[in-house]
């Protein structure tokens, strides 16, 4: 009974969502939003500031990790999706995702970074633990895969995927069925795991800072460095998902195999032949 008692006592509140911190011409504003938007400052500056410095060929150890994060995902793109043009034009957003959601993730991580608040609301909430962020950037990824598999194999092409003749072919019919759901799931899953994660860490990271009081300067860090770690994880998963996502979906899917067509007809004097031979 001591432990429930204290937490009472402590009276820390977790929000699930993201609360609004004011209105814009009734437009909610949410301290997501806030972070999201520090967010993207700090991936636009760092990404300019890379690109910067090797075009004018100047060279640290800062420049020298990212760039060498970025040739490790080109290789990715290559890698998982067999069509170099093709990767190359998914390549730009794949990795601008990445980076976005690694830099979004690892500012949930900032200690104190709930400790601001304005009218009791907290000013920073990490994007990636707010789910409209999440289911947003799930539905960019599976409309942009749309529109390349329809560019591969044209708008016909990409609806047979999914739709087909029952009657002659019943079971690409019922494929077709399957992977119109797989395309719902799978959206679905790339938001809800991110959200997850993001969500699951910022709560751990709180009781954990509670439970341990004044011994969290010694037990966080390592709880952070963790942290840190589940973020590059999980913004490679998305980056690798992504290309995946887009491999299969410019994959041609032909009809399903007939197995009642007639075995091939054996040529004249075949086995007049082989008898002969033998």
């Amino acid at each position: 009974m001591i432990l429930p008692t204290t937490l009472a006592a402590l009276e820390f509140h977790i929000s699930i969502s993201a609360q609004t911190l004011f209105e814009v011409y009734g437009f909610p504003v949410t301290n997501a939003m806030v972070t999201g938007i520090l967010g993207l400052i700090i991936t636009v500056a760092i990404l300019f500031y890379v690109s910067g410095r090797v075009k004018r060929g100047k060279y640290n150890r800062f420049v020298g990790l990212v760039q060498w994060v970025f040739e490790g995902l080109l290789k990715a793109v290559d890698d998982i999706i067999p069509d170099k043009k093709l990767g190359r034009k998914v390549a730009p957003l794949a990795i601008t995702i990445f980076f976005f959601v690694l830099f979004n993730y690892w500012l949930s991580v900032i200690p104190g970074l709930e400790s601001i608040t304005w009218n009791g609301i907290p000013v920073l909430r990490s994007l990636t633990a707010d789910l409209n962020f999440t289911l947003a950037l799930a539905l960019i990824t599976v409309v942009t895969v749309q529109i390349y598999a329809i560019r591969h194999l044209g708008v016909f092409g990409n609806g047979g995927r999914y739709f087909r003749n029952p009657i002659k072919d019943p079971v690409g019919s019922f494929e077709g069925i399957l992977e119109l759901i797989g395309e719902v799931s799978r959206g679905t899953a790339l938001a809800l795991r991110l959200f997850g994660n993001a969500f699951a860490g910022e709560v751990l990271l709180i009781v954990i800072a509670v439970l341990t009081s004044y011994a969290s300067a010694f037990v966080l860090p390592a709880f952070m460095g963790f942290e840190l770690f589940i973020g590059f994880i999980q913004a490679y998963v998305f980056f690798v998902l992504t290309l995946i996502f887009t491999a299969l979906a410019v994959a041609h899917h032909g009809p399903s195999p007939d197995h009642s067509s007639p075995a091939p007809k054996t040529p004249r004097g075949g086995r007049k032949a082989v008898r002969q031979e033998s």
